[in-house]
C-alpha cells in the first residue's frame, strides 16, 4: 500500500504563522501535524508516499527527508491550486496498487485496520466524523446499509451529519483515477476548483460500493481557534508535561501545560492548555490557552488564546496575540 499526502496549500486561515512554515509543520502539542499522520502510516507499514507540495515546498521537502529519512518519498509540484482532484491527479504515475489518501488538516485517532479487513465487495473506505455544524463541513449522505451515496459540499438543511475529514482508503486505484480524469475533463467547480469527491461519485456511479467509517477521534488544527482546542486535547492525552530540563521559579503552573527542555519560567502564572516550546522564557507573564514556539521571549506579557512563534519577542502586551516567527512585539 501507498499513501498520497495533498501538501500544497497555503494554509491562509492560519496566517500569518503560514507565511513562514508550511501549515502541516506547524505544532500542536510540541509535534507538527504532519507528524502525527506520518508516523500512523509508517505504524502501519506504509513505505512509499506521494507528496504533493507547493507553498514554502523547500521547507516541506527538507524537513520530511530530516526526519523521516526511511520514508521513500516522491514529491510533485502541483503548480496551480485547482482543487483536491488536481492535487492527486498528479500522483497517478507513481500509484500502481491500493493507496491510503491523507489531508493533513487535523490530528486523528483512526483504526487502520480496516484496510486490511475489509470486505472484498467494497472498493474502499470514506473516514468521517458525526457533527452538529454539518453547514460548514461535506458531508456524506449514505444508503441503508452505510455505504456511500453522494457528498454534498455544506448543506443548508440537515441531510447528513457525517462530516468528510480527508483521510480514505482506496482499493480499486485505476477507478478512482479514471474518475479523477472525468472529474478534471468535465470542468472546473464555481470556487475554479476540481474535487476529489467528485471522482468518489464516479466510483459509486459505476458501481463501487465504497463504505463510510467513524473516526475514534478527530481534531482539527486548520485554524488558530482549532488548533488551540487540539493543543489543549493532546496536552490532556498525554503530551503534557514539564521537561526536567525545564526550569521553573517563583510560578504559578496550571494544568494541562507542556514546558519543554531549556523554558524558563519566573514570577508568571502559566496554564490551563499553554505550550512552551524548547529555549522559550515566560518572565512575568500570564498566560493560558497559549501555544509559544522555540526560542521565544516573553516579559510582562498577558496572553491568551494566543499563538507566538518561535524566536519571537513579546513585552507588556495584554489580549490575544497571532504573530510569526521572528516578530517583535512592544506593549505600552
Amino acid at each position: 500500500m501507498k499513501a498520497v499526502l495533498p501538501l500544497a496549500g497555503k494554509g491562509t486561515r492560519l496566517r500569518p504563522h503560514t507565511h513562514h512554515t508550511p501549515k502541516p509543520l506547524l505544532k500542536v502539542a510540541g509535534k507538527p501535524v504532519l507528524a502525527y499522520i506520518l508516523d500512523d502510516l509508517l505504524a502501519l507499514g506504509v513505505q512509499e508516499m506521494v507528496f504533493i507540495v507547493g507553498h514554502l515546498r523547500e521547507a516541506m521537502e527538507a524537513w520530511i527527508e530530516s526526519e523521516y529519512p526511511d520514508i521513500e518519498g516522491h514529491y510533485v509540484l502541483q503548480e496551480v491550486q485547482d482543487g483536491t482532484a488536481g492535487a492527486i491527479a498528479l500522483a497517478e504515475p507513481f500509484v500502481d496498487e491500493e493507496l491510503l489518501i491523507a489531508f493533513p488538516d487535523a490530528v486523528l485517532e483512526v483504526d487502520y485496520g480496516l484496510c486490511a479487513s475489509l470486505p472484498s465487495s467494497y472498493a474502499g473506505v470514506i473516514w468521517a466524523k458525526e457533527v452538529e455544524d454539518y453547514q460548514r463541513y461535506g458531508v456524506i449522505v449514505t444508503n441503508a446499509d452505510g455505504t456511500m451515496a453522494r457528498i454534498v459540499e455544506k448543506p443548508r438543511e440537515p441531510i447528513s451529519k457525517l462530516a468528510n475529514i480527508g483521510l480514505y482508503y482506496i482499493r480499486d486505484h485505476e477507478l478512482l483515477f479514471e474518475g479523477v480524469r472525468h472529474t478534471l475533463a468535465a470542468g472546473a467547480g464555481p470556487a475554479g476548483e476540481y474535487y476529489l469527491t467528485d471522482a468518489f461519485q464516479y466510483m459509486v456511479d459505476h458501481g463501487s460500493r465504497i463504505m463510510t467509517a467513524p473516526v475514534v477521534g478527530w481534531w482539527d488544527a486548520g485554524k488558530p481557534e482549532t488548533l488551540l482546542e487540539t493543543n489543549h486535547h493532546l496536552l490532556f492525552a498525554g503530551r503534557g508535561g514539564v521537561d526536567p530540563g525545564a526550569s521553573v521559579e517563583d510560578a504559578e503552573i496550571i494544568e494541562p501545560v507542556r514546558l519543554e527542555a531549556g523554558v524558563r519560567v519566573r514570577g508568571a502564572r502559566i496554564g490551563p492548555n499553554v505550550t512552551l516550546e524548547e529555549g522559550t522564557i515566560a518572565d512575568g507573564c500570564q498566560l493560558q490557552n497559549t501555544v509559544v514556539g522555540p526560542h521565544a521571549v516573553l516579559e510582562g506579557a498577558r496572553l491568551h488564546d494566543s499563538i507566538v512563534g518561535g524566536h519571537a519577542r513579546v513585552t507588556n502586551t495584554s489580549g490575544m496575540l497571532l504573530v510569526t516567527d521572528h516578530s517583535v512585539v512592544a506593549g505600552a
